[in-house]
C-alpha cells in the first residue's frame, strides 16, 4: 500500500463500569483517564477523526472538552455484554463512507504513546493483506502458559505438565506475548463479521508499563504510583 490510509480512531467509553464507578472519568495524575489515550491519538497526527462512543452525558462532555467528536451509542450496545466490534460495526454502518483503518483507543490503556500509534499504522500500511494490527508485550517467565497451575479437589498441578517437563527454564520456553495497549482493524474485516484482532494481524512489541490495563481499583492505584514515580512516560498531556 503506497497511499496514505484514511485513519479514524474510536474511543469506546460507556458510563456503566462496575469495577470502578465511572471508570473512564476516574482521576489519574490529575486528569480523567479518558484524556490519556485521546491525547496520544491526537499527538500521533495520524487520526483524521477521533470519535468517543458513549451513552453517558459526563463522558460526552469530557470528550467534547478534549476536542473530539461524540457518537451516542444505542442502549443495546451499552451493556457489559456488548462487544466492542459490534459497537464499531454499528457506528461504521451509519457513516456515508468508511476509513481505511479504524484504531481502537481504549481509556483503560492510559500509557499509550503517540509513536506507538504511528508505528502500528505504519506496519499496517506496509502490509496490505493485514486485516488488523496490535501492540503486544512479552510475558514474564513466571506467567508463561506452561507455568500455569490448576487446582482439582484441593490439589494443585501444572496445567501443561508435559510441555513444562520439556522446557522447565525460560530459555527453553517459546516466547509468548499478551495484548499491549492498542489495536486497529480494517473496516472491511469488521463489516465482514471479524473482531478487532482479525487475521492476519501485524504486531508492534512494546514494553512495560505501557501495556498496563486499568481494570480495577488496584490497577488505578498502581498507575497513579507509576506516574508519581516517573516510571510511566506521558509526554502528550499539555
Amino acid at each position: 500500500m503506497t497511499d496514505t490510509p484514511t485513519v479514524w480512531a474510536l474511543v469506546p467509553a460507556r458510563g456503566g463500569s462496575k469495577s470502578i464507578p465511572k471508570k473512564n472519568l476516574a482521576p489519574l495524575g490529575g486528569r480523567a483517564m479518558l484524556d490519556y489515550g485521546v491525547r496520544a491519538a491526537q499527538a500521533s497526527g495520524r487520526c483524521g477523526r477521533i470519535v468517543c462512543s458513549t451513552d453517558d452525558e459526563a463522558i460526552a462532555a469530557r470528550a467534547q472538552a478534549l476536542g473530539i467528536e461524540v457518537d451516542w451509542r444505542p442502549a443495546a450496545l451499552a451493556t457489559d455484554e456488548a462487544a466492542v466490534a459490534d459497537v464499531a460495526r454499528e457506528f461504521l454502518g451509519r457513516q456515508p463512507r468508511m476509513p481505511d483503518i479504524l484504531v481502537l483507543i481504549q481509556p483503560t490503556s492510559p500509557f499509550l504513546l503517540p509513536e506507538q500509534v504511528r508505528e502500528l499504522l505504519d506496519r499496517m500500511q506496509a502490509d496490505a493483506e493485514a486485516n488488523s494490527g496490535q501492540t503486544i508485550c512479552s510475558i514474564p517467565h513466571n506467567y508463561h502458559a506452561w507455568n500455569q497451575r490448576e487446582v482439582i479437589d484441593g490439589r494443585v498441578r501444572f496445567k501443561f505438565a508435559e510441555e513444562r517437563r520439556s522446557a522447565f527454564n525460560k530459555q527453553r520456553k517459546p516466547k509468548l506475548y499478551t495484548f499491549g495497549n492498542l489495536v486497529a482493524a480494517r473496516p472491511r474485516a469488521l463489516m465482514a463479521g471479524s473482531d478487532f484482532f482479525a487475521e492476519p494481524s501485524v504486531a508492534v512489541e512494546i514494553s512495560w508499563p505501557c501495556n498496563l490495563d486499568v481494570d480495577s481499583a488496584d490497577d488505578l492505584r498502581l498507575a497513579s504510583a507509576l506516574l508519581q514515580a516517573g516510571i510511566a512516560r506521558i509526554p502528550n498531556l499539555d
